[in-house]
């Protein structure tokens, strides 16, 4: 790794703020209003990455995603989540001294999600980040999603700094491939919500660092950005 390391870019479900017991709540209340089978929360917290339609699918394993029926229960399913947000919802353990850390050292840090912009503003004002995010990339804002490497490019501008001295952390493939495609240095998140056909071979992500939990990401921000060897900057 040769370029210094400016700024810190997160996926949002599963790497910053964990998310997934409100995805849980919802979709093991559908299948109790339907009187469905209840899904494990094991099995829904591996398909978060992968957004409305795989969860939904847990629930009704019979119905095509282009349905009819299939798309009315995923709205249903989306306007629940829009409504309670946040109930069980909030940053992983050990990220609020991440992100003060960061702050204290003036390093920008910011979000590239394919989560759809309006959930993902809502979820940052309920949790009081809006202020504090320096850059949030959506679906909305570029042509082409993750593993693309599009909004990581869009994110750089935004923060206007090359690539290459960017950070990305994720938990799913596509976000290594789209870190590793604009040139960022890239941190597997072991600890957040690996999809199940990916779980048993980390190295074959080609993230240039795994981390298990929050404690050792922040340990190893801290070498890659060399903070142990600044003085926060007083405010």
């Amino acid at each position: 790794m040769s370029a210094d390391m400016k700024a810190v870019l997160f996926d949002l479900d599963g790497t910053l703020i964990d998310t997934a017991a409100d995805f849980i709540r919802i979709i093991q209340a559908m299948c109790r209003e339907e009187q469905r089978p209840v899904v494990e929360a094991d099995l829904i917290r591996t398909q978060v990455s992968e957004g409305a339609r795989a969860m939904v699918k847990l629930v009704y394993p019979e119905l095509e995603l282009d349905d009819p029926v299939f798309l009315q229960h995923r709205q249903r399913f989306l306007d629940m989540y829009a409504q309670q947000i946040v109930v069980d919802t909030d940053l992983f353990s050990g990220m609020y001294p991440l992100l003060e850390e960061l702050e204290a050292h003036q390093i920008p840090w910011g979000i590239v999600t394919n989560k759809p912009r309006g959930l993902s503003e809502l979820l940052l004002a309920e949790l009081n980040l809006t202020e504090r995010c320096s850059v949030l990339v959506c679906p909305e804002d570029v042509s082409k999603t993750k593993p693309d490497p599009e909004p990581m490019y869009l994110a750089a501008r935004q923060l206007n700094l090359p690539s290459e001295h960017i950070i990305y952390v994720g938990d799913h493939p596509r976000d290594i491939d789209a870190g590793r495609a604009a040139k960022m240095y890239t941190i597997l998140a072991a600890y957040g919500y690996l999809p199940l056909e990916y779980q048993d071979d980390l190295e074959a992500w080609q993230a240039d660092a795994i981390v298990q939990d929050v404690t050792e990401l922040h340990c190893m921000l801290r070498q890659l950005l060399q903070l142990s060897s600044q003085k926060p900057v007083s405010m």
